[in-house]
Parts: C-alpha cells; sequence; structure tokens
C-alpha cells in the first residue's frame, strides 16, 4: 500500500534529521530522483516540514530578538511556498501515474488531491513522534505523560484512518471510480503582482 511507504519514509526523515536536530543542518536526500521519484519527493517533503515545526517552535520563544524573529518569519514563508510547490510535484507524479486510466462516466472527485493527503500524513507523523517524546519525557509529571500517552493514542488512531483513505483513494483512482483534478496554487502573498505591498515598491 502507498501509505506504508509514505509512512516510513516520513519516519526515515524525522530520525535523519534528530541525529543531528538542527534547522541550520544540511539537507541530504537519501533517494535517488531517477530511481526512486515519489521516495525522493516524499522524503523531500517531510524533511521540509520537519524544519518549519522546529522553526515553529523557535518563532515562539517569548524572548527571542525581534530582528531574529523577522528572519525566522521569512524562513517560516519561504518553508510554506517550498510545501506548497512540494504537494504540487507529488500530485504530479499521480497525474502522471494515473492519466491513462478509463474514468468512468459516474466517477467522482475527491475533496483534496492524493498530494494533500500525504501532506497531513506528513505533519501527522510529526505530531506522533513530538507526542511520544512528551508521553516517555523523564522530567515530566505523571499528569502530564498520561495525558500525552491519551493523545497520542489518538493521533496513532488518526493515522491508520488517514493511510485507508488514502489508499482507497488511490485505488478509486486507479480504477476510474474517481478522478483527479488539480489546482494550481493561488497564492497572491508572495507574487510581486498581486500583492498590493509588494506592487508599489516595485
Amino acid at each position: 500500500m502507498f501509505s506504508k511507504k509514505a509512512n516510513e519514509v516520513f519516519q526515515k526523515v524525522i530520525n535523519d534529521y534528530h541525529i543531528i536536530n538542527t534547522v541550520d543542518q544540511e539537507f541530504d536526500n537519501k533517494y535517488d530522483r531517477n530511481t526512486h521519484l515519489i521516495e525522493y519527493l516524499l522524503y523531500r517533503k517531510s524533511w521540509i516540514d520537519t524544519v518549519q515545526w522546529h522553526y515553529e517552535d523557535i518563532i515562539r520563544d517569548p524572548n527571542i530578538d525581534p530582528v531574529a524573529a523577522l528572519t525566522l518569519k521569512r524562513q517560516i514563508d519561504a518553508s510554506n511556498q517550498d510545501r506548497t510547490d512540494m504537494v504540487e510535484y507529488i500530485d504530479s507524479y499521480f497525474l502522471e501515474k494515473y492519466k491513462d486510466v478509463n474514468v468512468k462516466d459516474n466517477a467522482t472527485i475527491n475533496t483534496e488531491s492524493p498530494a494533500w493527503v500525504v501532506d497531513r500524513l506528513s505533519i501527522l507523523a510529526l505530531k506522533v513522534f513530538h507526542m511520544e517524546e512528551e508521553a516517555s519525557r523523564q522530567d515530566a509529571s505523571e499528569s502530564h505523560k498520561v495525558a500525552c500517552q491519551k493523545k497520542l493514542d489518538i493521533l496513532l488512531e488518526q493515522r491508520i484512518d488517514l493511510s485507508t483513505a488514502l489508499d482507497q483513494l488511490l485505488e478509486d483512482i486507479s480504477t476510474g471510480e474517481k478522478y483527479m483534478k488539480v489546482y494550481k496554487q493561488m497564492k497572491m502573498y508572495n507574487d510581486d503582482e498581486l500583492n498590493p505591498v509588494l506592487r508599489s515598491r516595485k
């Protein structure tokens, strides 16, 4: 099943990141784009999400230097753009994979594309990892660990449900029961022509 592969890649990324555990570390994709394209894309996607997770931790420091916070905000903005780009690359992979499927006359469209489900699974992998840390943290109170374990149980159940839904969606697309229709990003705030503040400074 595709979700099993995706979840395994996400776990590998999170483990690889935490070897050094800093947002400034060099990115090294463990998969070759030419021979393992989808794994390559999944690894890159998850790495972006993992770094951004830690950006979000850092920027919430109440004592952060304002100049550093602004720099970090720019990095988060760039990361969000990269995240959206990767979703589109993954959807392009699926579009190519299923391009020859005969779509049935009564086929329906899903509320979100496969890659946006992949995006949710990637974030969920990070939630699971960090909630596991909290549920077993030695310096935490017993009540804290119990509360986090309950949350972890829900996250694990959610991952099963979301993985099942993704696999079913891909199966339906492969048999023509559903079809993909991807809308390219319509973000306006990064565009010099569409953001009035950026346009006024040209």
